[in-house]
């Protein structure tokens, strides 16, 4: 091995022209496939075709249909929805409503579909209609009814009447990549249209297809302004800390060519960018710096010691290939490990960056050193720089106090560990978009003057065709949607049996005492007939009715909830089900608000033994290249604890993880593991090329590598801090909580990895 290195520092070297002509033909087929990259706007794509509450959502799905929507909320300022100017303005909008591309249904309290009866006739009419020619009383019955009618009140208008909504339903093809965005855009074309219009209304607009189109605005907006920011952040720590020209504009070549490669193969493989993988770039362009200032730090090093420029390159690839390729090895390891993510965006992004970090490796070794031997350096030798280091104090430190810090830092690891006992498994998926987005601010006014935004969904299955008609089955419909309307945090609760009430009440001319569940199935059945044929095009049951009527839509909307709750919501659903009606009635609850509350618990428990499996397999082979099983142990403590500490102090300030946190450990393992690698290859090197005892060992350790080290830590926070700035949280935790780890990381292995090696080794 150590020949071969030696040898390939002076084949580089020799072959520099070749590299650079070779290298430069590699990048520009490789990178030539970002221009099959697209965002994926759709937000099922974090759910896998394994997960069970996907499938359950699909099934529910294929019986009734798709519950994709936009809510446009219609605050008017005087406070009064029922007034002659504002219904006109609801009636307007739900008209034009229709014409949003796949718009299947549009539903306000304009077209509400009221009944009454004349005789034997049942008279089927939209509540408001000419609004601008009602005169008082008729506003004042409109409004008497929207406020009785269950099916409207914290739905489509508030209890006090003073907000409401048009809710448009799309049943989206899926034969196209932007047809959310498509949906989206004229939607919020439309609301700017009827702002302009009509300045005395507040209009709002959310729902499900908004927050699909979030996702991709956001990962959009970091990619334009966070990799430029990212970029700007390197370029400032590069210069200050390396004080070379040349050596910085290496580097940022290095890195800007390694995350083209790592989008362009991703391209050529047809994957899709999403809010996840978005982030690629920028993770790409943090860790890819690592290698390169490595080899840089080293060549200066050498230089000033007064080799040449060609010397240098050589002895900076002898000592650092072989932990330059253990550390790229354990980070692709890391990242690969995300494949077995239950949400597929983020196994898409292990696999783009593992694969930009591994060109970031061999362009490090081969397109790096290349670039330097013809590119002039301003670097003079220098007759202190054998005793000059930056660290030699807290090499000493370290050293001359080593039990002090040992234990204090051993005390540290476990105080700020213990904070994991605070951390609460939950998600606000509406606040993963912060209040620079219109839909999260959309959304928060929705739910504070409206109704709710997450849902649970229920196919209540009456086990024979026509069986929805039973008396006895419409009423365990009715106390199930009763008992969901007294839980904590339910806006509303959308049932059929609100419909055959209305119908056996208006068919008893309006006679209140006969506002229930008809008590014979033949006369249910007519009631419902009789309603189904004379309801307009566009407005039927089709959406809470199966085909033969055996099987109910039930749909629970609650407001401001968490996943914890959501969970526990759905599963008292499901125990009052099994323990109040007939089993052909039980069922789970769905929708993609339980999708998404599953998904973190999913998430965490897929990645923790993926973690596991992929720190054996880093220890195996860090035991390896060490070639001893004490160090190989040893290197564990500081590649695990930084985890436990980062999640400890999380669970002390933030106190809730979700989905962008469950991925950490596969995250930064690989990651962690970097600087212990460099800094144990060198303790190595001095303990066996050099025969020094573990204290001098420490010491040529910090000397040789500590610069190198805290360069590249400071570069990866920077990096990660930079991603924190997302107004997405899923990125913004990530990238926060990964600054954190690679801190505690660089703390432990300048001040405990040193420390418990001389514990391990004798310290004399």
């Amino acid at each position: 091995m150590k020949k071969f290195e030696a040898g390939f520092g002076k084949w580089v070297v020799r072959y520099r022209w070749a590299i650079i002509i070779a290298t430069i033909i590699i990048v520009a087929g490789l990178s030539s496939g970002v221009r099959f990259l697209a965002f994926n706007n759709d937000g099922r794509v974090f759910f896998s075709k394994e997960n069970p509450q996907l499938q359950a959502l699909e099934k529910l799905e294929n019986v009734f249909t798709k519950n994709d929507n936009i809510l446009f909320v219609i605050a008017p300022k005087d406070g009064n929805v029922f007034t002659r100017k504002t219904l006109a303005v609801i009636e307007e909008l739900t008209d034009a409503s229709w014409k949003i591309p796949f718009s299947s249904r549009v539903d306000s309290i304009t077209n509400f579909q009221h009944t009454r009866a004349v005789e034997d006739d049942l008279i089927v009419e939209n509540l408001v209609e000419n609004a601008a020619s009602l005169s008082d009383a008729d506003l004042e019955y409109k409004k008497e009814v929207a406020l009785k009618e269950p099916i409207l009140v914290n739905s489509l208008i508030s209890p006090s009447a003073h907000v409401t909504g048009v809710n448009v339903t799309a049943l989206m093809p899926g034969e196209a990549m932007n047809e959310t965005k498509e949906v989206a855009d004229y939607a919020k074309k439309m609301i700017a249209d009827f702002r302009a219009k009509y300045p005395q209304i507040n209009f709002y607009l959310t729902g499900g297809i908004m927050q699909d189109n979030g996702f991709g605005e956001a990962s959009e907006d970091d990619m334009k302004t966070l990799v430029p920011a990212m970029f700007l952040t390197l370029l400032l720590i590069l210069g200050v800390t390396l004080r070379s020209f040349a050596g910085v504009a290496v580097t940022l070549i290095i890195i800007m060519i390694s995350m083209l490669t790592g989008l362009g193969v991703a391209g050529w493989l047809g994957m899709l960018l999403n809010p996840a993988s978005s982030n690629a770039p920028i993770i790409i362009l943090t860790l890819a710096v690592a290698d390169s200032v490595h080899i840089l730090v080293t060549i200066f090093h050498q230089i000033r010691l007064g080799k040449s420029k060609h010397e240098a390159i050589e002895e900076s690839i002898r000592v650092n290939l072989q932990p330059v390729f253990l550390t790229s090895l354990t980070t692709v390891i890391g990242f690969l490990t995300m494949n077995f993510s239950d949400a597929p965006p983020f196994r898409d992004l292990g696999n783009i960056v593992a694969i930009g970090i591994t060109a970031a490796f061999f362009y490090s070794v081969f397109f790096l050193p290349a670039l330097v031997a013809v590119a002039p350096l301003w670097i003079k030798p220098r007759a202190d720089e054998a005793e000059h280091t930056n660290l030699n104090w807290l090499a000493e430190l370290v050293i001359n106090r080593r039990k002090l810090v040992f234990w204090g830092m051993l005390a540290l690891i476990v105080a700020l560990t213990s904070g994991i006992t605070r951390i609460d498994l939950n998600d606000n998926f509406v606040h993963y978009f912060d209040d620079r987005y219109d839909f999260r601010r959309a959304t928060d006014f929705t739910e504070d003057n409206l109704t709710g935004f997450d849902i649970i969904e229920y196919a209540l299955e009456s086990g024979e065709p026509g069986g929805i008609n039973k008396p006895e089955y419409l009423a365990t419909v009715e106390r199930f949607a009763n008992w969901y309307r007294k839980q904590a945090k339910v806006s509303h609760v959308n049932s059929i049996t609100d419909v055959y009430k209305r119908l056996n009440r208006d068919m008893h001319g309006g006679d209140e005492s006969f506002y229930k569940i008809p008590d014979k199935r033949d006369l249910a059945a007519q009631y419902l007939l009789l309603y189904q044929m004379s309801l307009p095009f566009g407005l039927d049951l089709n959406n809470q009715i199966n085909v033969d009527k055996s099987s109910t839509r039930m749909i629970v909307t609650l407001k401001k909830t968490t996943t914890r709750e959501l969970r526990e919501a759905e599963k008292q659903g499901r125990e009052w089900l099994r323990a109040n009606a007939p089993k052909s009635m039980f069922t789970y609850g769905s929708g993609l608000s339980i999708v998404w509350a599953n998904i973190s618990e999913r998430n965490i428990n897929s990645m923790l033994g993926a973690s596991f499996w992929a720190l054996v397999l880093i220890s195996g082979i860090l035991t390896f290249a060490l070639r001893s099983l004490k160090l190989g142990a040893v290197s564990l403590v500081p590649n695990l604890a930084p985890a436990f500490m980062s999640f400890g102090i999380w669970g002390m300030i933030v106190g809730q993880v979700g989905i962008a946190v469950s991925v950490l450990v596969a995250l930064t393992l690989g990651i962690v593991v970097d600087d212990t690698i460099h800094f144990m290859s060198k303790y190595l090197r001095a303990r066996r090329e050099y025969g020094m005892n573990p204290p001098d060992a420490v010491r040529y350790s910090f000397n040789t590598v500590g610069t190198a080290l805290w360069i590249t830590s400071a570069a990866l926070v920077a990096g990660f801090i930079v991603l924190s700035f997302s107004g997405f949280k899923v990125n913004s935790d990530m990238g926060m909580m990964t600054a954190i780890t690679i801190s505690m990381a660089l703390i432990l292995d300048f001040l405990f990895l040193p420390t418990l090696l001389m514990k391990v080794e004798g310290g004399k």
